[in-house]
């Protein structure tokens, strides 16, 4: 589904010495943070708006809807998200065995860093799915082959040999339980669930 951003622009720009795409990048990052912790379906805009001070009527100007600003929202997590897999996985002054758990050790700090109130926007919006527009099951789907072909490409390093289509299950594999261990986590506020599931996935590759 494609969403027309060309649209004429409803509202005004926020009075607040910003320039308009300063605004939207704080606009998207607030949208970030709130979704993260409680879910896009039953959030409304106002304490997104509140915290960078825009007013509603402006909010309009950046974004033609709710729709559009989720999927904005969901478009900048991935960049981060896919930069920091990139930097953890592809780490030349790391061995290729140590590269996930970096990664996994991170998130477990970033993790216990909010207390356990966040944990993973996808993984979250994965949850609500039903309520969601189709545009942004869409783009979830987008986000996960992503993600899921890096962590594939990584397990080809780790086993030269491996055929393409068992590197690319295991990947799916994964995540599958790399998103259900992180919330677990928010749930039983501790990281175990993420060090129960990582020590079965690597003894799994290990076989």
């Amino acid at each position: 589904m494609q969403l027309n951003n060309d649209i004429k622009r409803r509202g005004r720009p926020a009075k607040s010495g910003r320039d308009s795409a300063q605004t939207k990048a704080e606009l998207i990052s607030s949208g970030v943070e709130h979704f993260t912790q409680f879910g896009f379906a039953s959030s409304g805009l106002e304490q997104i708006l509140k915290k960078v001070s825009v007013p509603k009527g402006s909010f309009y100007y950046y974004f033609a809807n709710k729709e559009v600003f989720g999927l904005a929202v969901i478009t900048h997590y991935d960049v981060y998200f896919s930069r920091k897999l990139d930097s953890h996985l592809n780490n030349d002054q790391l061995v290729p065995e140590q590269r996930l758990m970096s990664f996994v050790n991170d998130a477990k700090a970033s993790i216990e860093k909010y207390n356990f109130n966040r944990g993973c926007l996808v993984g979250n919006l994965e949850q609500e799915i039903a309520l969601l527009p189709d545009s942004h099951r869409e783009k979830l789907s987008t986000v996960m082959q992503g993600w899921q072909s890096k962590i594939s490409a990584h397990l080809a390093v780790l086993d030269p040999d491996a055929q393409q289509e068992e590197c690319d299950s295991l990947a799916e594999f994964f995540w599958l339980g790399w998103e259900g261990a992180v919330s677990r986590c928010k749930l039983v506020k501790t990281t175990q669930p993420i060090d129960l599931f990582i020590h079965y996935f690597l003894q799994l590759l290990r076989k």
